[in-house]
Formats: structure tokens, C-alpha cells, sequence
């Protein structure tokens, strides 16, 4: 009898332990996987950028988010300044002490396609396929249903290291755009100028017909600044000649990978520009300036004195809230050239990975961090993710409002706060932008008033039709191309030298600190010391083992 009761109570505090461990939310398999648990919740680290407006910790969509997926974040910040971030981030994976995920914001800091195959490949970065499949149907289904974003999202090798934001900014994704000072062509009597030859004209009046009337010659009739490639004013001046992606440079022909800054074409571009630039109708602080010199010049304080600029849209150059919301500044269409009259295209979705899971990362982790990324690429969570609370920071439509869009469902507007009012704290903002798709940007709801703060966006929809199209056939779509880690090395060096090298003598070349007629056939001979032959045989390997749609 004795026996038999020391027997039922091992059996009851064995019983006991397995029921203390069916309790626990993380369970560990035989593999030392840790497994998540029905109704367990998870501690999830991250690291991501945060803006001076923001506080993720106490922010409300992040209680929204750890209440629906059971989460409690831990969160690693920087700031949305682009190289301090970058540095963290790689601080961050150089120390092996790991956060969870890693959520970026494309226009701050992300992983780059060599990154995620370099750390992918090592371990540190965990395949998502899986989770995909089984726990995120919105994110499968955008992988199905979005030829580009598949072509972004999985590596050659089948892999799935990270997931890019999805932005289908429709302005943003010809960015090389043109603005023109509408009010100093009513008052000097001239039209749009359609043609490169147009455009010199009018760059002419500009500078010696006093449009701004002050009696002094102080007009600045182009400029432009460094800071971001959209900000350059070569690519919308040389796509008269040959078409210019402004960042690489590289065309397709025949399906084979090629340089267009060794082509006749790229030469009579730049004797165009250098034509502009011997007359002074370029503001040689176009090709030096940051974003806030160019500012600067556009807002200048005693009087209007910028008649063009290169960038994506007038935000960039302007400020004064009457000029930015007015006819001001209008975009110039592509000026047909001598030989095109090209518009540079770019895809709207970066290049890379927003967002990864690490090594460090259990699977209760994983699981719970995929359906939140699942739920940011539905519209609910992307505008919620984005906006903050329904009523206070955006509203669904109402009766007879249209989408920025012809013909788009109308889906929701913000609501702009109210004037000196503190930041609420509700959203994520640009950090939650995955499921951001083209037809929830589409749907936005403005004024019809283009001409005004409250239609902005629509100006920059309508504005933009006159771009879209005009990129050609044979664009080399470099944001969708992987490099093998192999060769990864060897192409970032051979590219940084290509880049010096254009970028340096396309300056000396419209300066005239180099002669294009004298000093062009040695220009073009430089590139085989630079190993131009090799590198387009690298980025050919690339394309071809690429999923490469252009759109």
C-alpha cells in the first residue's frame, strides 16, 4: 500500500511538470528550436529608425500591434539620419548580440540585395519562405500577384532573406523630374519649352530679361543640387541624347548589358550642357550644393530668383507655403532632343530588405513577427500602420469625394492636424509602408484644387502622366538584379571607380576644365583601365540569374 501511493505521487508531480510545461508560452523541440505556444506571447527586439516626432515604445499603433499579435516589443532606435542609422545598423550585426527582426525604412537605411545574400547565407539572416507560406497570405499573395516585388523579394537561390517595403509611389517613380517658373514665363510672353533647344531659350530670357524685375541681373536660371539622385539636373538634360538612369548609367541592347557614358550620344548630351553652362544659364552650385543650400536658393528671402530646378517635386527646392501650393512652379515635360525625349524611370520599390528575421530570433518570435508584417500588407494596416486612429488622424471617404486617381476606388483621406498642435504619437508612419500598394496610393482622397496644400498630391499624380511612358523599352531595371555574394567585392569596387570616374568627368566636361573634342577619345579609352569589360560581364551574370521584369 505504501508503495503504491509513493508510486501516484511520482505519477502526480510528473503529470504536474508536463502541465507547467504545456503552460509556457516558448517550448523548446528536440532540435532546440523554440516553439510557440496557443495564447503564449513573445518578447520581440528590434531595432529600427525612429523620427524626432516619434516615440515607438509608447506609440499606439505599437500597443495596437502588441495587443493582436500577443507581442511585447523591445525596442533598439536610431534616428532617420541615413548615415548615422547605417552605422548603427552595422554596429549592431558586427557585435553578435542580435535584436529579433530588423524594420528599416528605404530612404534611411536598409539591407542592400549583397547583404541579405552575404548574411543569409551565414546564417545570421533566417530564410522566410516558410512563415510566408503557412502564417502571411497577404505577403504570398503580393508575392503572386506582383511580378517586380517577387523580382526584389527572392534570391536566386529560392531564398527568402528579407522583405522590402512596398511603395508604388506613382511621382515618385519618374523621379528625374523638371520645375519651371510659371510666373516668369507669363511676364516675359513664353511658352512650355518642348525641345532641348526650347528649353536653352527660355534658360536665356531667364538670365538677361530681369523677369523677377528687380533691376538686377540676379536670376539663377537652372540649378539643381547633390544630395539625392533626383536632385541632379543631368539625367533630364541628357534623355534628349541617350537615356540616363541616373544612378548606374547602363542600358540594355539586344538584352545585353551596356554603358551609355562612352556613346557618341552621351557626348552630344554633354556638349548641350556644357553649352548651358559656358553662357551661365547653370547655377554652378547644382553640381556642389546639399539639399539645403538648394533650398536656400529657392526660397531666398529679398526676392524670387530661381527660374528652374532639377528634382522630384518643387518640396525639394521651395518652401514659402504661397509659391509651393501655387502655379508657380510648373513640370516641365521631357524635351525632345536630338535623339529622344526620354524619361528616367525608377522602380518604385528599393532595392533589398526592410525587414529580417535574425539567428537570435525563437520561433515564437518569427511566428508572431510574420503575422504583424502580414497584417501591414493589408490596406487596414497599412493606412492605420501609416496614419494612426480612424477620426483623429485619417476618415474614410464621404459621399461624392474622388481619388487622386481617374477611375480608382476612393479609400481614405487624412486628416491634418490641427495647427500648433503637438505630434499624437499614433502611428508608425513611413516604418509601417509594406502593403502601401499602388491602388492604396491611388486611392487617396484630395482636394480637386491641385493648386493648393490640400491637392498637392494629386498635382504631383496629374503632373506625372506626362513622364510615365517616356522611359525606354531596353532599361537596364537594376533594382532588381542580385549579385552573387562571390562577385559581390569585386563589382562594388570596379562600380565606385566607374561612378568617380563619369561623375568626375562628366563635371570637367561641362566646365570645360576637359575639351570635349580633344579630350574624348582618351576619356572613353580610360574605362579598360578601369575594367569596364569585366564588370559588364559581371552584371550580365547578374541579369541573367535575375527575375529582371523592367515594371
Amino acid at each position: 500500500m505504501k508503495k503504491r501511493g509513493i508510486l501516484l505521487l511520482l505519477l502526480l508531480f510528473t503529470l504536474s511538470v508536463v502541465l507547467a510545461g504545456c503552460s509556457n508560452d516558448k517550448q523548446t523541440d528536440a532540435n532546440g528550436n523554440t516553439n510557440d505556444s496557443d495564447g503564449g506571447s513573445t518578447e520581440l527586439t528590434v531595432f529600427a529608425p525612429q523620427s524626432s516626432e516619434q516615440n515607438l515604445k509608447t506609440s499606439w499603433f505599437t500597443k495596437q500591434m502588441e495587443n493582436k499579435f500577443n507581442i511585447k516589443f523591445k525596442w533598439q532606435t536610431t534616428t532617420q539620419d541615413a548615415s548615422s542609422a547605417s552605422q548603427k545598423r552595422q554596429i549592431s550585426l558586427a557585435s553578435g548580440d542580435l535584436p529579433d527582426a530588423y524594420m528599416l525604412i528605404p530612404w534611411v537605411d536598409q539591407f542592400s540585395t549583397n547583404e541579405l545574400l552575404k548574411y543569409g547565407k551565414q546564417g545570421v539572416l533566417i530564410p522566410l519562405n516558410d512563415l510566408i507560406k503557412k502564417y502571411a497570405p497577404n505577403i504570398q499573395k503580393t508575392l503572386d500577384s506582383n511580378a517586380q516585388f517577387k523580382a526584389m523579394t527572392v534570391a536566386p537561390d529560392g531564398n527568402i532573406y528579407g522583405i522590402p517595403q512596398l511603395v508604388e509611389c506613382y511621382h515618385c517613380s519618374w523621379p528625374n523630374k523638371m520645375y519651371i517658373n510659371n510666373d516668369w514665363l507669363e511676364k516675359l510672353n513664353l511658352k512650355m519649352p518642348k525641345t532641348t533647344e526650347d528649353f536653352k531659350k527660355v534658360l536665356e530670357a531667364f538670365k538677361n530679361q530681369d523677369p523677377n524685375g528687380n533691376g538686377k541681373k540676379d536670376e539663377v536660371p537652372l540649378s539643381g543640387a547633390t544630395n539625392i539622385p533626383e536632385n541632379s539636373i543631368i539625367p533630364f538634360l541628357m534623355n534628349g541624347f541617350i537615356y540616363d538612369d541616373g544612378v548606374k548609367h547602363l542600358i540594355l541592347n539586344d538584352g545585353k548589358v551596356d554603358l551609355v557614358a562612352n556613346k557618341p550620344e552621351w557626348k552630344e548630351g554633354l556638349e548641350y550642357i556644357r553649352s548651358l553652362y559656358k553662357e551661365g544659364l547653370i547655377d554652378p552650385g547644382a553640381f556642389t550644393q546639399n539639399g539645403d543650400a538648394f533650398l536656400k536658393l529657392g526660397d531666398n528671402a529679398k526676392t524670387e530668383i530661381l527660374g528652374a530646378a532639377a528634382t522630384k517635386h518643387p518640396g525639394e527646392f521651395v518652401s514659402d507655403q504661397k509659391r509651393l501650393y501655387s502655379k508657380n512652379y510648373l513640370a516641365v515635360p521631357p524635351l525632345q532632343g536630338p535623339n529622344a525625349d526620354y524619361s528616367t524611370y525608377i522602380s518604385p520599390i528599393a532595392p533589398g530588405a526592410d525587414f529580417v528575421l535574425t539567428q537570435s530570433s525563437t520561433n515564437a518570435d518569427r511566428i508572431a513577427a510574420i503575422k504583424m508584417m502580414d497584417y501591414l500588407f493589408t490596406t487596414e494596416g497599412d493606412i492605420v500602420g501609416q496614419f494612426g486612429k480612424e477620426g483623429v488622424d485619417w476618415r474614410k471617404p464621404k459621399k461624392g469625394e474622388v481619388a487622386i486617381e481617374e477611375g480608382t476606388e476612393p479609400i481614405y483621406a487624412t486628416i491634418p492636424a490641427k495647427e500648433g498642435a503637438k505630434p499624437d504619437n499614433n502611428a508608425w508612419g513611413a516604418l509601417a509602408q509594406y502593403g502601401n500598394t499602388k491602388e492604396v496610393r491611388n486611392g487617396q482622397i484630395q482636394s480637386t484644387e491641385v493648386y493648393s496644400q490640400e491637392g498637392y498630391e494629386r498635382r504631383l499624380q496629374n503632373l506625372t502622366h506626362d513622364y510615365d511612358g517616356q522611359e525606354p523599352d531596353n532599361l537596364f531595371p537594376f533594382w532588381s538584379v542580385w549579385v552573387d555574394p562571390s562577385d559581390a567585392d569585386e563589382v562594388s569596387m570596379i562600380e565606385t571607380n566607374l561612378k568617380s570616374y563619369i561623375d568626375q568627368n562628366t563635371l570637367k566636361f561641362i566646365t570645360g576644365d576637359k575639351d570635349l573634342d580633344k579630350d574624348w577619345e582618351a576619356y572613353v579609352k580610360g574605362f579598360d583601365q578601369l575594367n569596364l569589360k569585366r564588370y559588364l560581364e559581371l552584371m550580365q551574370k547578374a541579369y541573367d540569374n535575375s527575375g529582371k521584369p523592367s515594371k
